[in-house]
């Protein structure tokens, strides 16, 4: 096997990329790479740092992908795409990391974050001889539900309705969930409209598998994206938010499992969530396995002319 190496170029990598999750996925994410969905949300997110998309890196054998090293939303973390046959290449791609993905604390200390599955000995073991620390409060879960009939019955209250955004895709008001339900204040200061024809802009987005909760008053109150990999047959939940006066009724695990149900009538076997909160226990959601955060410190002067 001879690998080369090369940067990123989202002209042309993000669909290779995506082809590769699509070919290398193992049923329950035993692959334990990104979920394809994760991997478009990545690039549909309006926070995404687009002017280091360069610092990703990308190896191929034969003009085809068997590993990605990546951010998910800004520097200073990283996430590892392999080939099952081609881990020989987490050295290497562990230290492309700390070169290229590395960012800095508030007192100037370059880190990086390398996220690894726990099931993964061999890389943890590497993490460990380089330095790494886990930390536990920033591990991120992978869970599954695994889809049946008959579904769960699903109701709202009288003047609460369910529909998709293929019915009323109100940018203006899926802005107004978006922020109020990830408690970033009482309402948004502007409409950010681009942003949310970013994260539609992606070709897994489908309106009537993202899933609102509708108030009397005509507001959305509770909104569920879901995505479904045909390919691999399976749904994926990314974002979940409901509006804190509407919290504890049971809004959002309503539009969760509408659009969960959804896939399941479009050939979904299971669904995925990168959570393992109780609010997705309660639904049947049970952890597969945890990416853990593994964080190294460098020097404070290092780097600072990389």
């Amino acid at each position: 096997m001879t690998t080369k190496f090369r940067k990123y170029d989202v002209s042309y990598d993000f669909e290779a990329v995506r082809r590769f999750l699509i070919e290398h996925y193992q049923p329950d994410n035993r692959d334990g790479n990104f979920p394809l969905p994760a991997w478009e949300y990545l690039h549909g997110h309006p926070y995404l740092d687009e002017n280091s998309l360069d610092k990703i890196g990308v190896w191929e054998d034969s003009g085809s992908i068997v590993g990605v090293v990546h951010y998910e939303h800004k520097l200073g973390e990283a996430f590892f795409e392999i080939h099952p046959d081609y881990t020989h290449l987490k050295p290497e791609m562990l230290e492309h990391a700390e070169k290229y993905l590395w960012s800095r604390t508030d007192d100037g200390r370059r880190y990086i974050k390398a996220f690894v599955n726990d099931f993964d000995k061999d890389f943890e073991a590497l993490v460990k001889s380089r330095g790494y620390k886990k930390d536990e409060k920033l591990a991120r879960i992978m869970s599954q539900l695994k889809i049946t009939y008959p579904f769960r019955p699903i109701a709202l209250p009288d003047g609460f309705n369910l529909m998709s955004l293929a019915e009323d895709n109100d940018l203006a008001k899926i802005d107004r969930v978006l922020w109020r339900g990830f408690d970033h204040g009482d309402e948004p200061p502007e409409i950010e409209i681009e942003k949310r024809e970013k994260q539609q802009s992606m070709p897994g987005y489908r309106k009537d598998l993202n899933i609102v909760v509708v108030a009397p008053d005509g507001n959305f109150v509770a909104y569920a994206g879901t995505w479904f990999v045909a390919e691999n047959e399976y749904a994926y939940v990314e974002p979940v938010c409901t509006d804190p006066l509407y919290r504890r009724r049971g809004f959002g695990s309503t539009a969760v499992l509408e659009g969960v149900r959804r896939c399941g009538e479009l050939g979904a076997t299971v669904a995925y969530v990168g959570s393992n909160r109780p609010f997705y226990q309660s639904m049947g959601f049970k952890k597969l396995f945890a990416c853990n955060c593994w964080i190294k410190y460098f020097d404070a002067n290092q780097g600072k002319n990389d």
